[in-house]
């Protein structure tokens, strides 16, 4: 192993071959090097966006819901101690969510109401100031707009604002309400444009209720098993209910981020395919350059299986500096990409994601170690396959044929 290790090395020493076998042999090296880097920084901004996904966007969006088939739920509490019961739920909160439209004059703007259980802690929270969360707590007809949508209402906190919310399905006797603007959230999206959350209290006034709530939203510790729960708990609800899930309404986001990693998996290996022909041309332009040194060796003893050795040993030499270089400098491009993609930002003066239409306004990197072990061994595997068929031919190498040539 290690005769066959050097005479590899040996091999692949510049002094002993063209420079044009020189110049292919370090192309394949950097061919593999750019696919690792690529790939292992793409790989992590999908892991970012799958992240930021799960752990900010399906803050606000319920993993888990059960809305009333009718106006409201006849028994929100059982519903919500059902739920507790499954091993996945985190927590249950009833919510009422009606539409509305905010009068200015003889505009109109339509409006999504969130009427949310404020002696819980809400997700929404985090979104805005404790000052504003007090007054959404304690004060009466209290609102909360998203800056985008204050912003377009030309409104502050202080002013107030009138709400008109459909008493039946056909809207033509909508409730005049007139709610005080406390303050603002910036969430990032379509959702500071059209969302506003009120207390529960104030929801109920809205549309007409005593008491209770028009659906039950979950949060989940797994959102991948949504669907499952969703069919498993509401198995055990007496309510006419209308079963719903993050997968059906915001799904299209997650199966976009897997098409694009999957595309990414594809470009990886035509990529590195394309570098490992590279290392074939290498291989078979050495075999034919060393037909005479083979021949020698041949004659003092080395045997076929020992000379096919060689050749694999000299493409994994190609693969395995080209892997370690490319996994290096990609594991470095992911812990800058953040910051360089700040830089370009600021050089071209263009924001690369807009925050008014997309929840996030840089973009997310999340490295993860069993990503770098895939992709190298990826490219060592097939740096391995692409030897086999030059070492073959070198290995069936007529002996007295090698030397005379």
């Amino acid at each position: 192993m290690r005769l066959t290790w050097h005479l590899a090395r040996r091999f692949r020493n510049r002094r002993e071959r063209s420079g044009f076998v020189s110049f292919i042999s370090a192309s394949s090296t950097l061919g593999i090097a750019l696919g690792c880097m690529v790939f292992i920084a793409g790989l992590s901004v999908m892991n970012g966006f799958e992240k930021v996904l799960q752990e900010r966007f399906l803050s606000l969006i319920p993993h888990v819901e059960f809305t009333a088939v009718n106006q409201q739920l006849a028994d929100p509490q059982q519903i919500m101690a059902a739920s507790l019961k499954h091993p996945s739920v985190v927590s249950a909160k009833p919510v009422i969510r009606t539409q509305g439209m905010v009068q200015q004059g003889a505009q109109f703007t339509g409006v999504q109401i969130q009427g949310i259980d404020t002696t819980q802690v809400q997700a929404i929270q985090e979104y805005m100031s404790p000052e504003t969360w007090q007054a959404l707590v304690t004060e009466p007809n209290a609102v909360v707009l998203g800056d985008k949508l204050a912003e377009k209402l030309k409104v502050t906190t202080g002013d107030t604002v009138m709400l008109l919310v459909a008493q039946n399905a056909n809207f033509r006797e909508p409730k005049r309400i007139r709610l005080n603007v406390q303050g603002t959230f910036a969430f990032g999206g379509q959702v500071d444009h059209q969302f506003a959350y009120v207390s529960l209290q104030t929801a109920r006034e809205m549309v007409g209720i005593q008491n209770g709530a028009t659906a039950v939203e979950l949060v989940l510790t797994n959102v991948m098993q949504a669907q499952q729960v969703a069919n498993e708990i509401g198995y055990d609800i007496k309510d006419y209910v209308y079963l719903d899930h993050w997968m059906r309404s915001q799904g299209h986001l997650y199966r976009d981020i897997q098409l694009v990693r999957m595309v990414m998996y594809l470009v990886l290996i035509l990529v590195l395919a394309v570098a490992c022909f590279n290392i074939i041309s290498t291989l078979i332009m050495t075999v034919q350059e060393k037909q005479r040194h083979i021949g020698i060796l041949r004659t003092m003893g080395l045997r076929g299986k020992q000379v096919m050795q060689v050749f694999v040993w000299q493409g994994l030499q190609n693969g395995l500096i080209g892997t370690v270089l490319g996994t290096i400098a990609g594991v470095l491009l992911t812990l800058i990409l953040p910051d360089l993609m700040s830089w370009i930002q600021w050089l071209s003066g263009e924001s690369l994601l807009a925050s008014d239409v997309y929840f996030i306004n840089q973009i997310p990197v999340y490295l993860q170690s069993l990503d770098v072990v895939l992709v190298a061994l990826v490219a060592l595997t097939m740096s391995i396959f692409a030897t086999l068929y030059p070492a073959w031919r070198a290995a069936q190498l007529e002996i007295v044929q090698a030397i005379s040539h």
